[in-house]
């Protein structure tokens, strides 16, 4: 541990989504230099330290909006500050938020968001050499601030890391695509994703400033976050290894189309805001001053395809990340994945299965459809309810556990898990485990999905309910600090074992039923055949779904 005895001795708890400033004469413990700029961070804890804000990229406004993000130009930004201490004590403004799609207007935030947050031990130095987490939020590729989902808790258990949330583009400003994009005369595509990419490249130059080790760095991320994870790993990225190890939450297996297939997106996007004539160029041009028209494409939209998502452009994502992944193209690095056990992210009320098929994945065809008829009969399932969730939620985010487990397992060790703790602020008559429900329990409470414009509540956690949180957090930091989520896992809980082909073993990740504080509720189980099978044939459809 790097924090001395009397820091370790007493920590604060945290209330909101701001972590709590405390006043003690200040020290280097909290300072970090990365040699073109001096950063005072937060002292949450009075072991952890929050830097909040810190630049990794030019900010992406005028000319530079829809535009790959360009590298923090650290001769500018030392001229700045021209020697002064900057204070990283705050959260910045997320980037512009798209609608939550609950009627609310998105268009919060600023377009200067190309930011991280660090979380790191007090006092840790360059030469630390600590294993780093890099987490990438989820949110649809729409909405999300990395405020809601704070890591000062984290650190304070494990001080033995340090952390990096990712704030990044949205919706259009960061997804915004045309086949006219590739030759990057008029517009870039996926500049959202590329910002996650160059944050990854400075954490790989400057995160030895913060106490971390660019050798020992894990990606994360949970949705649109998991799905981004899913796109790394499979992606043509820097020739020099960014990350060595992946985690993905709840993977968000929305289609990644080609350009061709996001016309009909720029379009509308452009009509709406008062773009829709002209040359492309013209037309972008105009964009420069747009203002709400991505949440208008949202609701006149009814398909994935009209949701701004990530494209093939043909030199960073190559291919649809599932084909790639059944070519044994990826990056074979050590690989956590899972799903909670009742989500889908085909919430389309009214449809059956297959019309809420075919809008999640417009490119099925009819045999298709009938197919995913007979694989998925209800009359295999105890309810309607339970059929409907399984037989879209598993094409839509449940089988990126099989599909990844499996084929990573060939070349890495691989863990598998369903999460089953329901989150408890959810309706009452809402029974089941649903998408994001870890995030209440790993992040101090908080409803983020719930909340318009990048907000969050955070709701008071028992005693139980934070003793199986940190069981959590044990298991996660423990696979980033040694590849196993067993090797620094806490005592009462069980070994997870590896997953494999012909051995597909996975924890269920729950709350002691006592409602202990000393008891684990964790226990391990067999991937059930039916599910493997199923999971099989959804991956045999991804021609079709570009998934």
């Amino acid at each position: 541990m790097l924090a001395l005895d009397f820091l370790m001795l007493t920590g604060l708890v945290l209330c909101g989504s701001q972590a709590a400033s405390i006043s003690f004469s200040e020290s280097t413990g909290n300072i970090v230099d990365t040699g073109y700029a001096r950063y005072r961070g937060n002292v949450s804890y009075l072991n952890t330290v929050a830097y909040l804000g810190i630049p990794y990229a030019e900010p992406p406004l005028g000319d530079l909006r829809f535009r790959a993000p360009r590298p923090l130009n650290t001769t500018r930004v030392a001229a700045a500050t021209n020697g002064r201490l900057v204070d990283a004590k705050a959260y910045p403004e997320p980037c512009i938020q798209g609608t939550i799609g609950a009627g609310d207007a998105g268009g919060a935030g600023s377009e200067d968001c190309l930011k991280v947050n660090i979380y790191a031990p007090y006092g840790a130095t360059k030469g630390s050499n600590l294993p780093v987490l890099v987490y990438i939020h989820g949110g649809g590729y729409t909405f999300g601030d990395p405020a809601s989902w704070p890591f000062d808790d984290w650190i304070h258990e494990q001080t033995d890391v340090v952390i990096v949330a990712v704030y990044y583009r949205l919706d259009s400003f960061g997804f915004l695509a045309h086949p006219e994009f590739r030759n990057g005369t008029v517009g870039d595509l996926n500049p959202g994703f590329l910002d996650q990419l160059q944050a990854l490249k400075w954490v790989n130059q400057y995160i030895t400033a913060f106490g971390g080790d660019p050798n020992k760095v894990t990606i994360d991320g949970e949705s649109a976050g998991g799905a981004s994870v899913e796109l790394h790993l499979t992606a043509n990225e820097s020739s020099i290894p960014l990350f060595h190890a992946a985690i993905a939450q709840s993977v968000y297996r929305t289609p990644v189309t080609l350009p061709e297939q996001d016309v009909h997106i720029f379009d509308s996007y452009a009509s709406f805001a008062g773009c829709g004539s002209g040359s492309i160029a013209e037309q972008m041009d105009c964009l420069l001053t747009l203002a709400r028209a991505q949440d208008a494409v949202y609701y006149n939209g009814s398909e994935s395809y009209t949701i701004f998502h990530p494209v093939v452009d043909g030199e960073i994502i190559l291919d649809h990340p599932t084909r790639s992944i059944l070519r044994g193209q990826f990056k074979k690095v050590p690989l956590l994945v899972g799903a909670t056990s009742n989500e889908t992210l085909v919430n389309t009320t009214g449809l059956s299965v297959t019309a809420a098929l075919k809008l999640y994945f417009p490119s099925l065809t009819e045999l298709d459809l009938e197919e995913f008829a007979a694989v998925y009969p209800p009359s295999e399932f105890p309810s309607s309810d339970e059929y409907f969730r399984t037989a879209t939620g598993e094409p839509s985010v449940r089988c990126a556990r099989t599909i990844m487990g499996t084929a990573f397992s060939f070349f890495n060790n691989t863990w598998t898990y369903r999460y089953n703790q329901r989150d408890p602020v959810q309706a009452a008559n809402d029974t089941a485990v649903e998408h994001a429900a870890e995030m209440w329990m790993m992040f101090r409470g908080t409803s983020s999905y719930t909340g318009f414009n990048g907000t969050a509540t955070f709701a008071p956690q028992t005693p139980a309910e934070l003793a199986f949180a940190a069981e959590l957090h044990a298991y996660w930091l423990s696979f980033v600090r040694s590849g196993d989520p067993n090797t620094y896992k806490l005592d009462r809980s069980p070994e997870w074992p590896p997953y494999s082909f012909d051995s597909r073993n996975r924890v269920v990740l729950q709350q002691d039923s006592g409602d202990t504080t000393t008891t684990s509720g964790v226990y391990v189980e067999p991937e059930p055949v039916g599910e493997s099978l199923r999971c099989a044939f959804v991956s045999s459809k991804e021609y079709d779904q570009q998934a």
